[in-house]
Parts: C-alpha cells; sequence; structure tokens
C-alpha cells in the first residue's frame, strides 16, 4: 500500500510538471529547468557549507566527562559520567548521525543520473560512516572529507548528459519503499560503527589515552 501511494503521488506531480511545461514556450521551457537546476545546485552547496562542521565534529554533544571527577564521591560520579556518556552519545547521536544519511541520500538522488537506488545508499553510508571514522582521528580531516566529498559528487554529476531530469529524479523517490530492507541494514551498519568508535574514545578517555593534537594543528584548525 506505501509502495502504491508513493507511485501515485510521484505520478500526479510528474503529471503536473509536464502539463504546467506544456503551457509554456519552448524557450522558456528551457528557462524554467535552468532556474530550477540552478536553485537545486545553490540550495545543495548552501546546505553542504552550512552544516559540513557539524557531522565532522566527534563531538556533537559537548559533554566533558572530567568534570565528574570533581566530586566528593568520584566512584559515583563517574558512574552518573558513564550513564550520561551512554544515553548522550550512544543512544542520541547515532540517530543524529542517520539524519545525515537521509539528508545526503535525498541530495545523492536529486544530484546523480544513471545511479540505481542501492548505488546511492551505499555511497550515503561510505560517505557518512568515512567523515564520522576520521572525526575520531583528526575533525580537521573530517571537516575536509564533509566538503570535498559532496563538491566532487555534484561536479562529476553536472558533467553528465542530461544531468536534471525530474521526472528520473521523482521516479527514483519512488523506488525507495522498494529498498526499506537495503535502507534499515545501512542505518544499522552506520549506527553500529558509530557506536563501537565512541565506546573505543569512551575507554580511551577513561585511562588519558586519548590522541593529542599537536600545537601546530590545532592552530591550523582555527584558521
Amino acid at each position: 500500500m506505501a509502495i502504491e501511494g508513493v507511485n501515485n503521488v510521484s505520478s500526479q506531480a510528474i503529471d503536473i510538471y509536464n502539463r504546467l511545461i506544456a503551457t509554456l514556450p519552448v524557450q522558456v521551457q528551457g528557462f524554467v529547468n535552468i532556474a530550477l537546476l540552478v536553485v537545486l545546485v545553490t540550495i545543495f552547496c548552501i546546505f553542504i557549507w552550512k552544516v559540513y562542521h557539524i557531522i565532522s565534529k566527534k563531538n556533537l554533544i559537548d559533554l566533558n566527562l572530567r568534570q565528574y571527577n570533581q566530586t566528593e564521591h568520584p566512584a559515583g560520579g563517574k558512574f552518573l559520567g558513564t550513564l550520561l556518556y551512554f544515553v548522550e552519545y550512544i543512544i542520541i547521536l547515532p540517530f543524529l548521525v542517520i539524519f545525515w544519511f537521509f539528508v545526503f541520500t535525498f541530495f545523492l538522488l536529486l544530484m546523480t543520473k544513471g545511479l540505481e537506488v542501492p548505488t546511492v545508499l551505499l555511497i550515503s553510508t561510505v560517505i557518512i560512516v568515512a567523515i564520522r571514522a576520521t572525526s575520531y582521528y583528526r575533525e580537521k580531516l573530517s571537516r575536509d572529507l564533509a566538503k570535498l566529498l559532496p563538491f566532487t559528487l555534484l561536479a562529476v554529476a553536472m558533467t553528465e548528459k542530461g544531468f536534471f531530469d525530474f521526472q528520473e529524479i521523482l521516479g527514483r523517490f519512488s523506488q525507495l519503499p522498494l529498498f526499506f530492507n537495503e535502507i534499515l541494514s545501512y542505518m544499522a551498519i552506520i549506527v553500529i560503527i558509530e557506536v563501537i568508535l565512541r565506546t573505543f574514545d569512551f575507554i580511551f578517555s577513561l585511562f588519558d589515552l586519548e590522541d593529542q593534537i599537536p600545537e601546530e594543528d590545532e592552530q591550523e584548525d582555527e584558521i
């Protein structure tokens, strides 16, 4: 039923779009298509530029565990810190990452041509996992990836013939319900990897084994 509903909405949207375009002169049709493409690319670039630094941060939620070591009962403070750490980073953070997975998938479906939906889902997963994994090593590297990969995909997509095809885009979105199980699998992979990375990071923080970024790297990050 859900698949049929999505297909019906897509068909209606395509029909409305074709009717509107058909009422316009040929020259105006070309202008409308170019205008839609410009708006789409502009929104994509602004979005990436505004939010790339968010997903590339190791700690999307700022929490300093060391503040709990200053209590009169260190054991109780450590337990409370561990509990809050689990709730905020092991439960909440993965869902924030999943949100970015859906955002990247949405834009990839809009911007790429000739890629099957499963391939788009795989690319989105790889991008998100790569950005998140590198954020635990160096946030500067993660930020560079968060900017470079989406813009590279955009550049490649714009060189393809028939870059913006409204009917094809709607058709690909209508296929998403068919890959519900694959979407769940990729979401699970993202969550599992994030939890593993965060768990190791937590263990390292308990034993003060976290890698210290050299001073020159810190100054470089502030530029």
